[in-house]
């Protein structure tokens, strides 16, 4: 019943978003977006990778999303820099693989591997004794459960069972080995079962709930529902909110605009889209970055990466890379 009346909704919701008269997105505007972003998310990915030796959502993952995202619509990545960025993760991977074999993973559990292999996976990384192990711990952890919980509480990127679940879900799947399979599947289904009626709260709730329906094989209506869902949350501003008492931001409508295409399967032409890209486009600063304000509390010792916005530049760059990559899916796809 009540996927019924998402779905319901969902119809109004095109109906209104298709007599969306606002300012044309051109691609023009788009791609030099793209291009003015590419070079700080470079740059904050190899500041952490030159002063840490650990694997960091917001500084490896999200900025390779975007890198390679864009690379498939025709702009340069130096393959240099994926391949030093691949190889810093799977070292990463590799130092602690005793603990992931043992089931003690690394800080951030489920969510810093899941969000490791998902890189890999990106960066077009072939399985190996590395990725086995991540991908046996994933399985073993909270092996009862019938989701994968975030042990962290770093919102937004590190504070939703959504995220976690599907990550979990999203690294099986990729990298499980042969002999993992019959487990693999006895946790995707119950993984699918909680994904569909497990509440939501917030906007990374419903991004990763249509990222994990799709990941866990639900049926097309259930995905649908959910994307519509999503949509109905954007803003008068074109975009998405993290929290329904924040204003919009770039993270939250990056993400949001990225699932929808992606997992949902919706056009970068439908009006909910254009109203989002118009929204980052907006948003975006002169130096190429977006700006999104830290909610969590800081754990580790503040260093510089490179990327702008101080105290900020965690979040800020985990946006940027949101941003840039549902910017760059609505460029054409190079041949």
């Amino acid at each position: 019943m009540r996927w019924s009346m998402l779905i319901c909704w969902g119809l109004v919701l095109s109906g209104a978003g298709s007599a969306w008269a606002g300012p044309e997105v051109t691609t023009a505007e788009v791609r030099a977006a793209v291009a003015r972003a590419l070079p700080l998310l470079r740059q904050g990915a190899e500041g952490h990778a030159s002063q840490r030796s650990c694997f960091a959502c917001h500084n490896q993952a999200l900025p390779i999303l975007a890198l390679t995202t864009a690379q498939a619509r025709g702009f340069a990545l130096d393959s240099t820099f994926l391949d030093e960025q691949l190889l810093f993760i799977d070292a990463f991977l590799e130092r602690n693989r005793g603990n992931f074999l043992k089931g003690r993973g690394v800080g951030g559990q489920v969510a810093t591997a899941g969000y490791a292999l998902l890189t890999l996976d990106w960066g077009g990384w072939r399985p190996n004794e590395n990725t086995a192990a991540v991908a046996e711990y994933i399985l073993n952890h909270r092996s009862e459960s019938d989701h994968w919980p975030m042990q962290a509480n770093r919102p937004p990127s590190e504070s939703s069972g959504f995220t976690s679940t599907y990550l979990g879900l999203r690294a099986l799947r990729v990298y499980g080995t042969a002999a993992q399979q019959e487990r693999i599947a006895q946790r995707r289904q119950r993984a699918r079962e909680w994904l569909l009626n497990a509440p939501v709260k917030d906007t990374e709730d419903r991004v990763f709930r249509l990222w994990g329906l799709k990941e866990a094989g639900a049926d097309a209506a259930a995905v649908q529902a959910a994307a519509q869902d999503l949509a109905q949350q954007q803003r008068d501003d074109g975009g998405w909110a993290q929290l329904d008492t924040l204003a919009s931001d770039a993270y939250a409508t990056g993400s949001a605009l990225v699932a929808l295409h992606q997992a949902g399967g919706w056009k970068v032409e439908d009006p909910v889209y254009r109203r989002g890209l118009r929204f980052l486009l907006d948003q975006q600063r002169p130096d190429g970055s977006w700006h999104v304000v830290s909610r969590s509390r800081p754990f580790q010792v503040y260093f510089e990466t490179g990327f702008p916005h101080g105290k900020d530049q965690f979040i800020s760059i985990a946006a940027s890379g949101w941003a840039t990559t549902a910017l760059a899916l609505a460029c054409p796809a190079s041949p």
